[in-house]
């Protein structure tokens, strides 16, 4: 299993990271430094509608370390494709880009199941993506979106329940579970304690992506790799 710990940026910064963590370009260093072999970006601004940190993410992408997935709400041909360009190993499309098919065919088709995951944010086993604004959502089931997706060649899902991310409450096991068994799952929205990390790994899923928990230090990252080897 892969661990992903979390970089969500805000304001040029590290949203609740302690000061050795708060610059993004630090925390990939460290990250990567530590044995992290995968890093998790989020541009928090962007995904809200709040600006964005544009150049500080391309300036992530091109660091080098640790591999670097980007998520927040991307869904759009040509967000996805330039995160790609700057460096991006892969890119989480969300939003539109999940639910519309053809979309999602033709991201696939370009880019391939390697570069592209789709993140399915849920609520009460329904698709419920935070960052869709006024947007409405059409009430889909997650493990009908994932099986669809599943059949369209679709590899890597990054699962959240909504209710649950930046809480310390533990992970939706059984929602992420649920999803189609031939996909990587990717399960973020949380992580306590090193027995999420081990009970993820016991369920088989592909990966745990970490921030609060990291932040507040409940446990360090060696910790947390020992764990999911």
């Amino acid at each position: 299993m892969e661990l992903y710990p979390a970089i969500d940026v805000q304001g040029g910064r590290v949203a609740r990271a302690s000061a050795a963590l708060a610059d993004p370009l630090a925390a990939l260093e460290r990250y990567a430094r530590d044995g992290a072999r995968w890093v998790h970006y989020v541009d928090l601004d962007r995904a809200y509608g709040r600006g964005d940190n544009r150049d500080l993410t391309r300036t992530v992408l091109a660091a080098g370390g640790a591999r670097v997935q980007v998520g927040g709400g991307l869904s759009t041909e040509a967000a996805i494709e330039e995160l790609l360009a700057w460096g991006a190993a892969r890119v989480v499309a969300g939003g539109g880009a999940v639910t519309d098919s053809r979309l999602a065919d033709r991201l696939l088709a370009r880019h391939g199941a390697e570069r592209i995951a789709f993140g399915i944010d849920s609520r009460d086993g329904q698709f419920a993506p935070r960052a869709s604004g006024p947007v409405r959502v059409p009430e889909i089931p997650a493990t009908d979106l994932a099986r669809r997706l599943s059949t369209q060649g679709a590899r890597t899902i990054v699962y959240t329940n909504v209710t649950r991310d930046g809480t310390l409450e533990g992970l939706d096991l059984t929602g992420a579970r649920a999803l189609d068994a031939q996909l990587d799952v990717i399960v973020s929205g949380g992580v306590a304690s090193l027995d999420d990390l081990r009970a993820a790994r016991a369920a088989g899923l592909a990966g745990a992506i970490v921030g609060r928990a990291l932040h507040e230090a409940k446990f360090t990252l060696a910790e947390a790799l020992a764990c999911v080897a």
